[in-house]
């Protein structure tokens, strides 16, 4: 799986290429040409150059006789990269003379002060300029209806990462956990694991603050994906612990089993939930979450699991 912010916004384009389209036509307003099909190509755009240029993600648009009418260059930049805003002009020149057909980059910046530098022209000489498309947080859709985001899930990721500290991120955030019901359970996690993982403090500590009621359930708008991630763990667990009671032929075995397994099923849930966002379980993290009877605790550290940034955030007490 991803472990990066810069990896899983790749992730994005790999499971939906039209979406490099959507992203031009909307925020940037450009027509492009007709088309009917769009693949993934190599992303190796080296040319015959000992210099080696490699994009993060190539997506080439053709129409229904398979003629290329639109490539693009996807680039994720999280950072000033003075080397790599050189190597640009040599992507889309390569793309473009392989090709033959339009070909523009894109380049997706989470952060506002790297969109804007990353979106400055880059002048080869008298008359060649090249400028990327720098789809920063101000270009990104605010997608807080669910329909839009059950329809398209990847951009209400995008949403939900650029304008979660915005003033509709209520509106965002439910869109977004709409949308992760539509997707598979390992997609899902990833995508939920990349926003967490990429909010503000503040919104994350608003978040774990509102998150569940007093019953231990998890609010309505979080809820649908949350508890359907952690159910799914919970049956492997319970279903272990009562298979092993009865194995044992144990004296009351039953009763035992199911208290084992709501315990293993908990302790399976919270180690799922915390390799489907990244983070590293130590072999002592390990043994103390499988080795833990207490199903409060364990429903305490699952909850803290949704937003922390690693397995020590998980075990801390409050202060």
């Amino acid at each position: 799986m991803p472990s990066t912010l810069h990896e899983v916004l790749i992730e994005l384009f790999r499971h939906r290429p039209p979406l490099a389209a959507e992203l031009l036509t909307d925020p940037f307003d450009l027509k492009l040409p007709a088309w009917e099909q769009v693949s993934l190509l190599s992303s190796d755009l080296s040319a015959l150059l000992p210099t080696e240029f490699r994009a993060d993600l190539v997506a080439l648009f053709s129409d229904a006789a398979g003629v290329p009418v639109q490539a693009v260059v996807l680039e994720v930049q999280l950072g000033r990269d003075t080397d790599k805003r050189r190597s640009w002009p040599a992507y889309v020149a390569n793309l473009y003379a392989r090709l033959g057909c339009p070909t523009v980059l894109l380049v997706l910046c989470p952060s506002r002060p790297i969109a804007g530098w990353a979106a400055a022209p880059i002048e080869l000489g008298v008359g060649s300029v090249v400028t990327p498309l720098v789809l920063g947080p101000d270009r990104v859709p605010v997608v807080t209806e669910p329909a839009q985001a059950a329809a398209c899930p990847e951009l209400a990721v995008l949403s939900a990462v650029a304008h979660s500290a915005g003033p509709r991120r209520s509106g965002v955030f439910e869109a977004l956990w709409c949308a992760l019901e539509s997707v598979d359970i390992e997609r899902a996690t990833l995508y939920a694991g990349m926003v967490l993982a990429a909010l503000p403090a503040a919104i994350r500590s608003e978040l774990e603050a509102g998150m569940t009621t007093a019953t231990g359930e998890y609010r309505d708008y979080l809820s649908p994906f949350v508890n359907r991630f952690v159910d799914q763990g919970r049956a492997e667990g319970e279903a272990i612990g009562e298979a092993r009671g009865e194995a044992r032929g144990e004296a009351r075995g039953e009763a035992r089993g199911e208290a084992r397994g709501e315990a293993r099923g908990e302790a399976k849930a919270l180690l799922t939930m915390l390799a489907a966002r990244g983070i590293k379980v130590t072999k002592s993290a390990n043994r103390r979450i499988t080795e833990c009877t207490d199903v409060g605790q364990l429903e305490c550290w699952i909850r803290r699991a949704i937003t922390a940034r690693s397995v020590a955030e998980v075990f801390a007490e409050p202060d």
